[in-house]
């Protein structure tokens, strides 16, 4: 039986192109040696899910995979949430239980280090990754602020308005003045070109906006705009540059997480060229504790990332979500990972058991494995593994015992962190603080010269009007209808009082 097995293992995990190793299969609780588990790089552009309870060693997989991609010269984009990645940096000192590991698994191991650039959206040491709200545009901020039809054209409007004014829209602060404007001063212009906007609305999308920044989104509008080109650098020995992007401190703010995450798909997808499927990825994602994404976001926010996940692939891209269960993730984007390493479920729960069912059923089928009990019974460090072979089939389900990482299994020390951002490239480029004029100062000044003007329009007014008022009352026409009109008011009020002008001329005439 052991036989027939490494010869099922080896023919559906054997490719033609280049690959990297994962591990070997075991089968009855043994690890058979000859059973080599490969990934092969051609299909890493389908997306992948790794999966498992807390300590079983999800992270740990991450980091292997991130090593044999940028020997392999592919750059990786790591989503560090817990803050445990940035050992990758600095080489393992080895331990005995590695080397147990690696006898078993039939490998030597050598300990590296990696090139390694830390990134940060929040306070965290690294180069800071912004954008702005124009590279936003409003179709995706009405999706991350969960705006109506009515709402989200309002905003549409406001983006064309400022477009068509040069008025560039950086950050958060931009898009509230321009708001306030339209509320307000800006309401009858905005009529007049565009049509006519409900104030009670503007009023909701101010409140959404503010919102968004109390979960720290300032952070992430603004510039310098982080350029996707830098996150796919090589080494200079050639090695993919593993760029760790710190984000330990947002943990308990998932809009901020998913707002950045949607942007960041969008930047991608829009800004690289049509690869088709090439040999290997230009760029592999892995979001941890991807059920931040999915926890607060709504059913629209859920839709883009799915047609995003469905079509950055084209642009050889791949995505890994790593969750503690499958179910995190929303079925639509489940559905489109191809490959798929479940670690250890637990099941102290009638709920967790019903959990485990429905993991098992998501993978195939099997003749050496009743998946759902083996689900419970693999060790740290151990993996259920199946993924897409390069015509696109899946391969045979295979429980593996996963080589160990050949850096760090723990963090860098406060004083390695600032060593290695102080020497990297692009903090020159992105650290500084830039707040060019923008549609704040614009609108600002705009509002301030109106105010100005007003009371000096009003004196020129009325110096104008007494100015015709004088010229009216010296002309002799004038001066003869004022006569006039004096004598009849005067004959009006002597004729109320009974007495005749006329009777008393003709007594003078007479006496």
């Amino acid at each position: 039986m052991q036989e027939q097995f490494t010869e099922h293992i080896n023919k559906g995990y054997t490719f033609k192109g280049n690959s990297f190793l994962l591990g070997s299969a075991m089968l009855n609780g043994e690890v058979i040696t000859d059973a080599k588990i490969s990934v092969p790089l051609k299909t890493l552009n389908r997306h992948g899910l790794i999966s498992g309870a807390t300590g079983t060693g999800k992270t740990k997989t991450l980091q292997v995979i991130s090593e044999s991609l940028s020997d392999a010269g592919v750059p990786v984009l790591l989503m560090d949430i817990k803050g445990d990645l940035s050992g990758l940096a600095a080489a393992s000192p080895g331990h005995p239980k590695i080397d147990e590991r690696c006898k078993l698994l039939g490998i030597d191991f050598k300990p590296t280090t990696f090139p390694v650039e830390l990134l940060s959206i929040s306070d965290e040491p690294g180069t800071r990754m912004r954008a702005t709200v124009t590279e936003f545009g409003p179709v995706l901020l009405a999706k991350v602020l969960d705006l109506n039809s009515t709402q989200e054209s309002i905003l549409a409007m406001l983006f064309k308005y400022c477009d068509d004014n040069k008025l560039p829209l950086l950050d958060l602060k931009d898009l509230q003045k321009t708001l306030q404007w339209a509320a307000n001063e800006g309401k009858e212009e905005l009529k007049e070109e565009y049509g006519s906007i409900s104030t009670a609305s503007v009023g909701t999308i101010m409140r959404k906006v503010i919102a968004l920044q109390q979960q720290g989104a300032d952070n992430i509008f603004g510039e310098a705009s982080f350029e996707v080109d830098d996150l796919m650098r090589l080494s200079d020995d050639g090695r993919g540059m593993i760029n760790i992007l710190r984000v330990t401190d947002i943990q308990d703010k998932p809009k901020m997480f998913s707002t950045f995450m949607l942007q960041l798909l969008a930047e991608l997808y829009a800004t690289l060229p049509e690869e088709g499927d090439l040999d290997q990825p230009k760029l592999v994602l892995f979001i941890d504790e991807a059920h931040l994404i999915f926890d607060d976001a709504n059913d629209v926010l859920v839709d883009q990332l799915e047609t995003i996940v469905k079509l950055i692939r084209s642009k050889a891209v791949g995505i890994f979500f790593v969750t503690q269960n499958p179910t995190d993730i929303a079925p639509a984007v489940l559905s489109q990972l191809g490959m798929k390493v479940q670690h250890a479920l637990r099941a102290f729960t009638a709920k967790d058991r019903k959990a485990i069912k429905l993991t098992a059923e998501n993978y195939p089928l099997s003749d050496y494995y009743d998946t759902e009990q083996v689900i419970t019974q693999l060790g740290i460090g151990e993996a259920l593994i199946t993924l897409l072979n390069e015509k696109g089939i899946p391969t045979p389900l295979a429980a593996t015992m996963l080589c160990a990482p050949r850096s760090r299994m723990d963090i860098l020390t406060d004083k390695e962190i600032d060593a290695l951002v102080d020497k990297s490239p692009l903090i020159d480029k992105y650290n500084q603080v830039i707040d060019r004029k923008s549609a704040y100062e614009i609108l600002t000044e705009k509002l301030e010269t109106a105010e100005e003007e007003t009371p000096k329009r009003k004196t020129r007014r009325e110096k104008e009007e007494k100015s015709v008022l004088e010229k009216i009352g010296n002309h002799s026409v004038t001066k003869s209808i004022m006569r006039t009109a004096g004598n009849m008011i005067v004959r009006s009020l002597l004729g109320a009082l009974g007495v005749s002008t006329t009777t008393r001329r003709r007594k003078k005439k007479y006496f």
